[in-house]
């Protein structure tokens, strides 16, 4: 499975057949907590929060519960920069969802003023 890109994940944002995760940690997700490297802080607006490192400690049922969609559903995953993103969606994958990487993930996200976001200047 491909990569989305910036511009197909903001063409998706609000579609309730897709699941936005965010990766990071909890106080990357909400602003508190960033790269210095980003302009902005925060998340992509619609995007749900489950840090990778506790993915990696889950079973495949316990994952789709957090995700909270059935097996199979649309999953798209990002993180900073695209590596955290990419060993979550090997594990969302293994649990059944069809999960893509936004590889530019909020590094890419938070350098473009045009696009929407929760997030904190």
């Amino acid at each position: 499975m491909g990569d989305v890109t910036r511009d197909e994940l903001a063409g998706r944002l609000g579609d309730p057949a897709l699941t936005i995760l965010d990766v990071r940690t909890a106080e990357e997700y909400a602003g508190e907590l960033g790269a210095p490297c980003d302009p902005r802080q925060g998340h992509v607006p619609g995007a749900r929060n489950l840090d990778v490192a506790e993915l990696m400690g889950m079973s495949a049922h316990e994952i789709r519960a957090a995700v909270g969609a059935e097996p199979g559903a649309e999953v798209i995953a990002y993180c900073h920069s695209g590596g955290r993103s990419a060993i979550a969606c090997s594990l969302l994958r293994a649990a059944g969802f069809e999960a893509t990487n936004y590889v530019g993930s909020w590094h890419e996200w938070s350098h473009d003023p045009s696009l929407p976001g929760e997030l904190r200047d």
